[in-house]
């Protein structure tokens, strides 16, 4: 195997593991004690209207991008008047429910519950910074450029 192709693999090794280590992050933050009914009504999602975005650490990102690729998607879709461009354009539903951001899942969408109190989850939050920070990232950004970057790393 050519070095090239070791650092390939090695790469692809340690963005499995991070993606493993995320989902795990999300299992235990719905494992939590605080109540949350999201009923996917997507108001959250329109960034536009509530001038919020989630921003997105790597090992975040890099979820939501393979979670994007098994629809069949290799590219982030556009945004649409300024809604989160994770939404699927006919039926307005989340393409990666399943695998949402962390922000998404804790979210201030007073119908799911309001947001979670930072103390109640920062412990997790601080996990998904050590995360970050493994895969060299230099901090959390914007949702569509977060994925974007991820899906052209992974690709």
């Amino acid at each position: 195997m050519s070095a090239m192709n070791r650092r390939a693999a090695s790469g692809a090794e340690e963005f499995a593991s991070a993606s493993d280590e995320v989902r795990q992050i999300y299992v235990e933050l719905a494992g939590r004690p605080v109540e949350r009914q999201c009923i996917r009504r997507t108001e959250c999602c329109q960034f536009k209207l509530t001038g919020l975005t989630p921003y997105l650490t790597k090992g975040e990102a890099l979820v939501a991008a393979r979670a994007l690729r098994a629809t069949g998607r290799t590219k982030l879709p556009a945004e649409i008047d300024g809604a989160c461009p994770m939404l699927e354009s006919q039926s307005g539903r989340c393409l990666i429910y399943a695998d949402r951001p962390f922000g998404c899942r804790t979210h201030f969408c007073a119908a799911a519950g309001g947001p979670m109190a930072r103390r109640e989850v920062v412990d997790l939050i601080r996990r998904l910074e050590k995360i970050d920070a493994q895969l060299g990232s230099d901090g959390p950004r914007k949702l569509p450029g977060a994925v974007a970057a991820a899906l052209a790393e992974i690709a």
